[in-house]
């Protein structure tokens, strides 16, 4: 039918997206049904906390790239569908999934890293080696850093300043080790502008303004 071949086309441009979208979709459904103890310590064992680093840290890595501490698939689907989707569709399959990677490996250390000073010097509590630590929010930051350089001209000021305020507002205020994650995830977003030099750049308002029919 053609409305089968138009999503198919669709899904096409973006493959990466949608095979995460799809996995997020399974994991959503999972965790939805589990019970709210076993839940904690399951997702204990797929998160990139100091103990699953350090024993067991490609499976830490990448399982808690599909696992979410609540089922919220609706959510992601639009997230994805603002940022994944025009990135990969605009990066190619590649390089796109190299930035989310990325950003989602290096966040991750990063932040464990000061986790890991915080519990040895104890200053952080013991627990917080074993905390639940999962979700695609690093890899998202990284890949709304990257589409800075999406924008051209002042709109690409506009947006960077204001993710980069977006982030950073939350890691002055409160300190916490994820929101120094999601801040260095920007930045390693923003640090990946080689890979899209002779991309095209879109203006906002040229666009808007094509749309406006010419008077007369």
């Amino acid at each position: 039918m053609r409305w089968v071949r138009a999503v198919a086309r669709w899904v096409g441009k973006s493959p990466g997206t949608y095979v995460w979208l799809l996995l997020l979709a399974i994991t959503s459904f999972v965790v939805a049904r589990m019970d709210p103890a076993a839940l904690e310590y399951f997702l204990q064992k797929r998160s990139t906390n100091l103990d699953q680093l350090s024993s067991h840290p490609v499976h830490a890595l990448l399982a808690s790239l599909i696992w979410t501490e609540q089922a919220n698939f609706l959510f992601y689907f639009v997230v994805f569908h603002v940022f994944h989707v025009p990135a990969e569709r605009w990066l190619g399959t590649r390089r796109w999934l190299t930035v989310a990677l990325t950003a989602h490996v290096l966040a991750t250390f990063v932040s464990e890293g000061v986790v890991a000073w915080g519990v040895h010097h104890h200053v952080l509590p013991q627990n917080m080696s074993t905390t639940v630590d999962v979700g695609v929010s690093y890899a998202l930051a990284g890949v709304e850093g990257v589409l800075t350089y999406r924008l051209a001209g002042a709109w690409r000021w506009v947006y960077g300043c204001g993710l980069v305020g977006f982030y950073l507002v939350p890691l002055l205020a409160s300190h916490t080790f994820t929101d120094l994650g999601h801040f260095c995830s920007v930045l390693i977003g923003l640090a990946f502008h080689p890979i899209t030099r002779g991309r095209p750049t879109w203006d906002p308002w040229r666009s808007a303004r094509r749309l406006v029919p010419a008077k007369g």
